[in-house]
């Protein structure tokens, strides 16, 4: 008996070490299938209700995808107008940078003992051996392969929302006919899941956008209306974007010439935010559909950004998500399901049963 749960335990251990593996190696595949997955649970609403209105399934899942395109072709066309006139100030932005490192520079030198050449000599290795361009040619590269994965993922939604009936029946075709009825509202849980996620992430960024903007506006910072678009659609990376965000604000307005004292209001701005996010704005709009304990919470964010870097970051919530509908339709999973999420359950059972 001892024998078999041992083999069971280490057996486990091994699947769950293949599984990394195959996460990390498969990364270039999965990444935009798993991008693509995620948006198409997202967007099946809007082609059920073209199909209901009399619309060509094709024709539905083109227009969602477009949605989709219309949605992102906005926001980049918001951030792109506000970094225009952002860019008119871009000479002294970079004079005012060069005179605050060349500063920094002095600062050290004079009280750390290391010599401007010596700081020189540290920079050039970090910088390595290919210079301006190698660096030019990683750019290219980068951008190369995240406009092909975008396609991609362009195609797997089509091709996910058009073939999705096909999908759900091979997926209910795995389960016993007794089990097909909780298979099914394990589906329909998740698509609605995903659905509450990435709805509420949207009106939690337009509410990021206002109160941001109201902030640096208040706190005098220039071109408000930029840093608050940008630090509100970091929000996708949960937790990191806002915080990357406001470092980069703190850096133009540092090069914009801001003094010490604007810099701690920017500083407390970011403060006030988190506070009324956290407590107030996301348990309105994102709702306890999605609701995961803190702690499994970053330490999945973590783990999405060893695995997969950014893009795990971005996924690691909603993913999560599904895993906690899954454990809590199946019987032998409920501790897990329990355990990932934050006990919100048992209070709600408590409150009905009263």
């Amino acid at each position: 008996m001892q024998g078999s749960k041992l083999f069971k335990t280490v057996l486990i251990i091994f699947l769950l070490i293949g599984i990394v593996l195959i996460l990390v190696h498969a990364k270039p595949f999965l990444v935009p299938l798993a991008f693509a997955g995620l948006l198409s649970l997202f967007l099946f609403p809007v082609t059920r209700w073209l199909e209901s209105k009399g619309v060509h399934p094709v024709l539905g899942t083109i227009a969602a995808v477009f949605t989709f395109l219309g949605a992102l072709a906005i926001i980049i066309s918001l951030l792109g107008w506000q970094l225009s006139d952002l860019a008119k100030d871009s000479h002294q932005i970079e004079q005012q940078l060069t005179q605050k490192i060349s500063e920094a520079r002095k600062y050290i030198a004079e009280q750390l003992g290391i010599p401007e050449q010596k700081q020189d000599e540290m920079m050039n290795q970090q910088k390595g051996s290919g210079g301006m361009s190698s660096m030019f040619t990683g750019m290219l590269t980068g951008a190369g392969a995240f406009l092909t994965n975008f396609l991609l993922m362009l195609v797997y939604m089509f091709l996910i929302i058009h073939f999705r009936r096909h999908f759900i029946n091979f997926i209910l075709r795995l389960v016993s006919p007794a089990n097909r009825a909780e298979a099914s509202a394990v589906m329909r849980s998740a698509q609605q899941a995903i659905e509450k996620y990435f709805t509420g992430l949207a009106l939690m960024i337009m509410g990021l956008w206002v109160m941001y903007g109201i902030g640096f506006s208040i706190v005098g910072v220039k071109s408000p209306i930029f840093f608050a678009m940008l630090c509100g659609t970091l929000e996708i990376v949960p937790f990191v974007g806002n915080l990357a965000g406001t470092a980069i604000t703190i850096l133009m307005s540092l090069g914009q010439g801001a003094s010490l004292n604007m810099l701690v209001w920017i500083a407390v701005t970011y403060g006030i935010v988190q506070f009324v996010q956290s407590y107030l704005l996301e348990p309105l709009v994102v709702g306890r559909e999605v609701s995961i304990n803190p702690f499994f919470t970053i330490a999945g964010i973590v783990a999405g950004e060893a695995v997969w870097g950014i893009p795990g970051m971005v996924m690691a919530i909603p993913t999560m998500a599904i895993f906690k509908i899954v454990c809590d339709h199946v019987p032998s999973l409920k501790p897990y399901g329990y355990l990932v999420g934050n006990g919100e359950d048992k209070k709600k059972t408590k409150t009905r049963r009263a």
